[in-house]
Formats: structure tokens, sequence, C-alpha cells
């Protein structure tokens, strides 16, 4: 599992996460953890989600699609989309260090 991505997660929902083997024991992880927030302090999934940017419309509309489904394991999902988006957007605009020194600044 990309340390990146656990690290990320852990600084966005303010939660410890033990170095995952899998994405599958990550999911779990991340769905239980939903699971309570859910169940005790709702405000506080609804901050989280708003702070790692997660699509409201999409959230939405897999709520409605996937009636049934255990609704943590659809937002876990969704944290951990958006986390590896932002890490590939960081790498998109990772600039490499300059070969000459007199092209640097």
């Amino acid at each position: 599992m990309e340390q990146e991505l656990i690290d990320g997660l852990e600084q966005q929902l303010g939660i410890s996460l033990r170095p995952e083997s899998d994405f599958k024991s990550l999911r779990e992880h991340l769905a239980r953890r939903i699971t309570e927030l859910i169940e005790h302090d709702f405000q506080e999934l609804v901050r989280i989600l708003y702070r790692v940017d997660v699509n409201e419309h999409k959230l939405k509309f897999l709520l409605q699609e996937k009636v049934g489904e255990d609704a943590a394991y659809i937002i876990a999902d969704l944290l951990i989309e958006r986390q590896l988006q932002k890490i590939e957007t960081r790498k998109q605009f990772r600039q490499s260090p300059p070969e000459d020194s007199e092209e640097a600044w």
C-alpha cells in the first residue's frame, strides 16, 4: 500500500491507520471509522468530507444508486479515490530540480 495514501488519509481524517497490507484492509478500517462517525459524530464526518473535498453530487448519486449497500464503504471508497487524485496531481506538478545551476533562480 502506498505510504503517501495512508499518510494523507491519516492527516485528512485525524486518525491513525496502521500500515495496511492491502486495499481491502484499508477500506474496511476506514469504513469502521466512518460508521462510528455516522453513529456518534455526524457533523465531524461532514466536516471531513468537506475538508477532503469529496464531490457532494457524486456522493449523493452513489448513495441513491447503491441502496442497500453500506454507506460507510461508499464513503470510504470516495475518500480513498479523492486522496489518490491528490497524489496524482502532486506528482504531475512536482518539478524536478534544474540540471544546470545557472538555470536555477
